[in-house]
């Protein structure tokens, strides 16, 4: 059953990504000039944004990124649901460096052979927040390295956002809770 599930959720998250991507004569947003990917690997810290379907009612979301050895990016995405207390989610999609310039477009892969557009749209320059968002803009995660970012980065990545034209009313926050109670 646990599979069954897995399978489900998966082709949910490529639904979600085929709408992210579809229908729309946009062009892409500006992402930053250059990412660092030594830099930028690591644990970031999901703090709000335009969220997907799946991820409604999360908790202690934490997005790891780990180049291998190819140049992929091997992501871990997970969260509780319904509460701190909640089941724990996991996902591995790959990340693809698309834009080998700039290295702030991605290509997310969580089913193959689909590869989703990653737009990495703020990034401060000392790597503590990024934005990362979607063509169509219907989508954007706020992360820091920290459970508690500095206001004023977050302030930041916010306005950047609404510059490059995502509409934050809809604004989701992600409640963390570090560490994790028992």
């Amino acid at each position: 059953m646990k599979t069954f599930t897995l399978i489900l959720q998966l082709v949910a998250f490529f639904v979600i990504g085929a709408f992210m991507t579809s229908c729309t004569t946009m062009p892409p947003p500006d992402t930053v000039d250059y990412v660092d990917l030594d830099r930028f690997m690591g644990d970031w810290y999901v703090h709000s944004g335009l969220l997907t379907s799946l991820e409604k009612d999360i908790y202690n979301a934490v997005e790891s990124y780990k180049l291998d050895a190819k140049g992929r990016v091997r992501t871990t995405y997970r969260f509780r649901k319904n509460g701190f207390d909640g089941p724990l989610k996991t996902y591995h999609p790959t990340g693809f460096i698309h834009n080998e310039e700039t290295q702030a477009e991605w290509r997310m892969q969580f089913i193959w052979p689909f590869r989703l557009p990653y737009y990495i749209v703020h990034l401060d320059s000392d790597y503590q927040v990024t934005a990362v968002g979607s063509r169509n803009r219907k989508y954007i995660w706020f992360m820091s390295r920290t459970p508690e970012p500095a206001d004023e980065l977050m302030k930041d990545a916010y306005k950047t956002a609404r510059a490059k034209g995502y509409d934050l009313s809809g604004i989701v926050t992600v409640p963390h809770q570090w560490p994790e109670p028992d």
